[in-house]
């Protein structure tokens, strides 16, 4: 005799000694009560205390929302519409710093100063560019004067056309470099860099007396980063089977090993058109509600998403059993006339391949029906 069989042929007998031991206590107390009728065959009948003891529990039979569930692996990362990240158009020394971990800033808050003698090349970058500009001006429009009077050769007119465009384009690239510093305040030779945005500060990389390079110096390190953490996306790998049950708009479930209990609810808000080279797969971007900041960046995330949602006539997965090559579900018929209530066992089709909760029915029961979610399994082991 297997597992379940000694299951069930405990609970047989549990419930047949429930059964005569109320019948003895009655019997104590009084005459022996009429004969109480048997159940007939794929029914159980129990009684109120028996009810309670077993904590039966049923369900509606009806219309729900059903759907499948593709689970990717993902991670959590900022929402880049408000995330800044910080760099120095300059290098230089780091003097002063503002901002530390955990600060909120406003924008325009100075965040950090730096020494750059840049500043002050771009200065005179600048100014060497604007007069050599208004001389090349000056030499063009005369040799164009002298042209126009035959008083000067082809080559030196076209010599003072070409210099003229030099300095032109030396200007507006020296007035380029120095707008780079359009987003500080320049005093001297000390430059202030100043957050775009308001937000938290999550990233610090600086501190005073830290030699920086400039932005454009092609090894410069990022200084801070600042943003809010309200709202934050979770990436998702699609593999190719997937791809195309996975739309904008369904719904998504996203679990995190650091609050096991706790479930996320978002949506898909875009799905890669391209797959990755490396692992096959496409990315889907899930938007979630973080305000109480329970979800970090780089958090790696179980995701279900939800697809192919249709209403079917479902019942709970819990109500679902299988006795040997049979699926069966117990429905809760009423109270006989001996106030026992009445439970049948019926065999049903269901389809258990979705993933939802909630599985679809396609023989055996109907709307209004009532079945059994929970202690079905003890009613199977009285029949």
């Amino acid at each position: 005799m297997n597992a379940s069989q000694n299951s069930a042929s405990s609970v047989a007998r549990l419930l047949l000694l429930l059964a005569s031991t109320a019948g003895s206590v009655g019997c104590s107390a009084k005459a022996s009560p009429a004969v109480v009728a048997a159940a007939p065959e794929n029914t159980v009948l129990l009684t109120a205390s028996q009810l309670e003891h077993m904590k039966i529990a049923t369900d509606v039979v009806d219309l729900r929302d059903v759907d499948d569930t593709v689970v990717a692996s993902g991670k959590v990362t900022y929402d880049d519409q408000k995330v800044s990240h910080v760099f120095s158009p300059v290098a230089g020394k780091i003097g002063r710093v503002y901002a530390q971990l955990g600060s909120h800033v406003k924008k325009g808050d100075p965040l950090v100063t730096l020494e750059s003698p840049d500043i002050g090349a771009a200065t005179s970058d600048v100014r060497k560019a604007e007069a050599d500009l208004t001389a090349a001006d000056n030499e063009y429009k005369r040799q164009t004067e002298l042209f126009d009077m035959h008083a000067t050769s082809q080559r030196e007119f076209e010599g003072a056309v070409s210099s003229y465009g030099q300095a032109k384009a030396e200007s507006e690239r020296a007035h380029q470099k120095a707008a780079l510093f359009q987003h500080g305040d320049v005093i001297g030779q000390t430059f202030t860099v100043r957050s775009d945005i308001d937000g938290e500060v999550f990233m610090k990389a600086v501190s005073p007396g830290m030699q920086i390079a400039g932005q454009y110096s092609g090894s410069a390190a990022e200084l801070f980063t600042i943003g809010e953490a309200d709202r934050v996306w979770v990436l998702a790998d699609i593999f190719e089977l997937d791809i195309q049950r996975v739309k904008v708009g369904e719904k998504v479930a996203v679990n995190v090993a650091s609050i096991p209990e706790r479930t996320f609810e978002g949506s898909v808000d875009w799905v890669s058109s391209a797959l990755d080279p490396t692992t096959h797969a496409s990315r889907a971007r899930c938007t979630f509600d973080n305000r109480d900041g329970a979800l970090k960046p780089e958090m790696f995330a179980t995701v279900s998403i939800s697809v192919d949602a249709k209403q079917a006539v479902a019942i709970p997965r819990s109500a679902v059993l299988r006795l040997g090559d049979q699926t069966v579900a117990f429905l809760d018929r009423g109270r006989d006339k001996d106030g026992r209530e009445r439970f049948e066992r019926a065999p049903v089709i269901v389809d258990e391949g979705v993933g939802s909760k909630w599985v679809p029915v396609a023989h055996g029961l109907d709307r209004g029906d009532r079945v059994v979610t929970s202690g079905a399994i003890l009613l199977s082991g009285t029949l």
